[in-house]
């Protein structure tokens, strides 16, 4: 059998890769070791989130199909942060635990050049440094000259509660074994990270009188412009942990995997264990639990807050102290996995390894936590798999123009001792990464690579020509003092003495558009929900007008440095003015700008200042 490309895994990374490069039109074999677990949501049933809702946008204007499945198969829908400024708005879902892998499994059975093969894949097969295929347990040969590995928590997973543990990268899934050492024999460094999971509990054994109800939004936003309208089916509940949990949980530390060593990995930082909550948080006196229904066709309830790894009956003991689940009934106890991943410095911005030619890395291998973060990155790949397949360009993102531009250079260009999460914080230029105007970043790059149809691209054109009308219709329409001042002054706002414009009145802190929807909403019949949504868009870029101009020259210095490129084999030992870090981290990762070197934690910018001069 041979394919264009062979995608190993079938999570979130995998979806992605496959499903945008048979877009591509090209020939793909998914290999999954059962075609059943195909879009499993292993922790959290929930998609999106603070940064990683970004993701999720941009994901849908680059052509994916992860928005899609979420908003046919979310619960429930929220705008996080909307108290904050419209930077960092990120949209999230809760999913449905059964129908997210239906659909994702519908979606590639469906699809063209897609033939999904249920195997166990012991090696890839690699010759003079290039990929030819790979082998399979039961002594088969897939051959294609581009392999994409996204196997997630499998490779020589270890699951751990209390001290005992099974092989295994998620429950009642073994692990995949020897394809690891089989790429460290190539010269592929690796390292090893740990994630966990909580107890899930039975929907029908808590006492929600005990608990605080948490809603969706209002009227909730789905994460793709495809789909027309979401509704929010289910309420979450939160609850919270008490210093009674707490004491349990400190008995059970003794008898940690964590914490006597059985454990050798980094765990990811903003997201850890209860057990490591306590012990970093000793000050803390609780922490919030929240429970969130898993599907509407089981009574599983996911203990979110709650991730543990400690021993069973410690874990239901601390469960019992929690106000609402004195009598839960535990359908699955939390455990943890430690997996290999692949430093991620290894790799070209394409995700394509330096060392072996037509090898791309996508998802948690990389050293990353979360669904989104994998889906990313296996679009990414996938993208530029199949531009290797048709010797096209490479198709990188820089971190001015996408939160994926931001992920990967983090993870090629920093030191990998935790799971990375994407977070807004990481992002310098915010601002102009708002989850609002991913289409108008992005979907011209998804139409170049055939990954939008006509009519999707013609729609989202369509949007951001009306955008536009409503910036220009609110910078010459003007308003007379008679007109606005009355509802300035029940506003408290200071009044004006001559016409001013829309755009003007919006500029000010206190106002909203809302506030002026009587001068604006029936101009040149411009009504409706829709019209409303494309204005709010508009005013958001009115009111940031000042700080967006400042990020945009911001940017231009930006692509100065990373337009002075530095030549592939270029031996920066032979500048001895450079410091000695500095000199170890550049040839070790092998920046292909000046841009990026500079963003290489231990390269000084003296050392920047010396490369510059050099290369000139």
């Amino acid at each position: 059998m041979k394919y264009d490309i062979i995608v190993i895994g079938g999570g979130h990374a995998g979806i992605e890769a496959a499903s945008i490069a048979a877009k591509m039109n090209c020939n793909v074999a998914v290999i999954s070791m059962d075609i059943h677990t195909i879009g499993r949501l292993s922790c959290n049933p929930s998609v999106g989130g603070t940064a990683k809702g970004h993701l999720v946008k941009e994901i849908d204007a680059l052509g994916g199909i992860m928005p899609t499945i979420a908003d046919r198969t979310g619960l429930q829908f929220k705008m996080l942060n909307k108290s904050k400024g419209p930077a960092v708005w990120s949209p999230r879902a809760q999913n449905d635990n059964v129908l997210y892998p239906h659909f994702a499994q519908k979606h590639l059975l469906s699809q063209k050049n897609i033939t999904i093969v249920s195997a166990n894949v012991t090696e890839i097969i690699v010759e003079n440094h290039s990929v030819q295929g790979v082998n399979t347990e039961d002594g088969t040969k897939i051959y294609a000259p581009v392999v994409i590995l996204c196997s997630g928590t499998f490779l020589e997973g270890q699951m751990f509660t209390g001290m005992n543990s099974v092989p295994g990268g998620r429950v009642g899934e073994k692990q995949a074994h020897t394809i690891s050492d089989k790429l460290a024999q190539k010269g592929i460094e690796r390292g090893r990270l740990k994630t966990g999971t909580p107890p899930r509990i039975e929907s029908d054994s808590i006492d929600y009188s005990k608990t605080v109800i948490s809603r969706g939004d209002e009227h909730p936003t789905p994460f793709s412009f495809r789909t027309r309208s979401v509704k929010n089916s289910i309420v979450c509940y939160e609850t919270a942990t008490n210093e009674k949990t707490h004491e349990i949980l400190r008995t059970g530390f003794e008898e940690s995997p964590m914490f006597t060593g059985l454990i050798h990995g980094s765990g990811p930082r903003y997201c850890p264990s209860v057990e490591d909550k306590i012990a970093r948080f000793s000050e803390r006196s609780s922490h919030l639990i929240v429970l969130e229904n898993e599907s509407l066709f089981t009574n599983s309830v996911y203990v979110n807050g709650f991730s543990t790894s400690l021993p069973s009956y410690i874990q239901e003991k601390a469960l019992f102290s929690i106000s609402g689940l004195e009598q839960a009934r535990i359908l699955r106890y939390g455990y943890a996995v430690e997996y290999d991943f692949f430093f991620p410095y290894q790799l070209h911005y394409t995700l394509e390894s330096k060392i072996v030619s037509g090898l791309f890395l996508a998802g948690q291998i990389n050293g990353t936590s979360g669904y989104e973060e994998a889906a990313a990155q296996g679009l990414i790949a996938g993208i530029n798999a199949a531009h290797k397949i048709k010797n096209h360009n490479e198709f990188v993102l820089s971190r001015s123009e996408a939160y994926i531009g931001v992920m990967i250079d983090d993870l090629v260009n920093k030191n990998t001792e935790e799971p990375y999460r994407i977070f807004t914080s990481l992002a310098e230029y915010r601002l102009l990464l708002r989850q609002d105007n991913v289409y108008e970043r992005l979907s011209k790059y998804a139409y170049d690579n055939n990954c939008l149809t006509s009519e999707e691209f013609s729609t989202i054109t369509t949007f951001i020509n009306e955008k536009n009308k409503f910036l220009e219709l609110f910078d010459t329409q003007k308003l007379k003092p008679q007109e606005i001042n009355p509802v300035l002054q029940s506003l408290n706002e200071s009044t004006v003495n001559e016409g001013v414009s829309l755009k003007n009145l919006i500029k000010r802190p206190t106002i909203s558009l809302e506030q002026l929807h009587n001068f604006w909403l029936n101009e040149g019949g411009l009504i409706g929900e829709y019209k409303t949504k494309v204005a709010g868009y508009a005013e958001i870029e009115i009111k940031y007008e000042g700080y967006i101009s400042a990020q945009l020259r911001e940017v231009e210095r930006f692509k100065h440095n990373e337009s002075v490129k530095i030549p592939m084999n270029f031996d920066f030992n032979s500048i001895n003015s450079l410091s000695k870090e500095g000199r170890e981290k550049l040839t070790k990762i092998r920046p292909s700008t000046v841009g990026q070197a500079s963003r290489i934690p231990g390269v000084s910018a003296s050392d920047i200042s010396i490369l510059g001069v050099y290369l000139r």
